[in-house]
């Protein structure tokens, strides 16, 4: 049975904090915040709302926040994604979540830069090389630098600085083989050539069939096969990503 209370009663302010609209579950000290009931609407949030929601989201009176974001690069998908303390990617071994991904971070690139108020005054560029039809023939990140460089000495070390410590973190979903394993290397090699920067290939999933059994069933995977060696997985990345990164906080609010 879903939530009544929703993320969209906040958002139209039929609740007056986010923490009401916490929903307890089956699972002993996990809630969820659920958007199955809000209107189609609910993703246009205007820039005071989506704000207050993220201010909100660290309020909350939990020790841990999971945002789901869905695919795509919408605005709001990559703000929340760039506020997030620990910046997580899936990517499936397959041409079109790979592809996918190159433009996720591709738009993450731009959007980063751009919502910096130390470099307003190259920000024409940054909002140029994001078309790319525009007049200065900017096609790809590293042009990009180049004119800032040539433009600005100040925002150019901005520029590096904001780069190096943006380091999103992937993990490859559904792995089969060795090979499927490896493109999360050939995946940080290339984020590394094209966009400098250091992606960090936190670990894979192998492809498990008790995922679609237990989604028929309803019920969580980790509770109908807590055995599985996909289960063993996820525990593994999990814990790793909290005792490295647990610390860490974004730099966006």
């Amino acid at each position: 049975e879903l939530p009544q209370k929703t993320l969209g009663d906040f958002l139209s302010g039929k609740k007056t904090s986010l923490q009401e609209c916490v929903a307890s579950t089956s699972i002993p000290q996990l809630n969820l915040i659920s958007g199955a009931h809000d209107s189609l609407h609910v993703s246009d949030l205007e820039f005071e709302k989506k704000v207050k929601l993220l201010q909100e989201i660290r309020e909350l009176d939990t020790d841990y926040v999971i945002i789901d974001l869905g695919a795509g690069t919408h605005v709001h998908t990559l703000d929340f994604f760039l506020s997030s303390d620990i910046q997580l990617i899936t990517v499936l071994p397959e041409p079109t979540s790979i592809e996918n991904v190159y433009r996720f971070l591709k738009a993450l690139y731009f959007r980063k830069l751009s919502i910096l108020p130390d470099m307003a005054p190259v920000n024409h560029l940054i909002q140029a090389a994001m078309d790319p039809k525009n007049p200065h023939g900017l096609r790809t990140p590293n042009e990009l630098f180049k004119a800032i460089e040539l433009a600005d000495p100040v925002c150019t070390q901005i520029f590096k600085e904001t780069i190096q410590r943006f380091q999103p973190k992937l993990i490859l979903n559904q792995a089969r083989t060795q090979t499927d394993v490896d493109i999360g290397f050939s995946v940080k090699s290339v984020c590394k050539k094209y966009f400098g920067i250091d992606l960090d290939y936190v670990g894979f999933l192998d492809y498990d069939s008790s995922v679609w059994q237990s989604v028929r069933r309803k019920r969580p995977m980790m509770l109908e096969f807590p055995n599985s060696k996909l289960v063993t997985s996820i525990e593994k990345i999990s814990h790793f990503l909290v005792k490295k990164y647990g610390k860490i906080h974004s730099d966006l609010l």
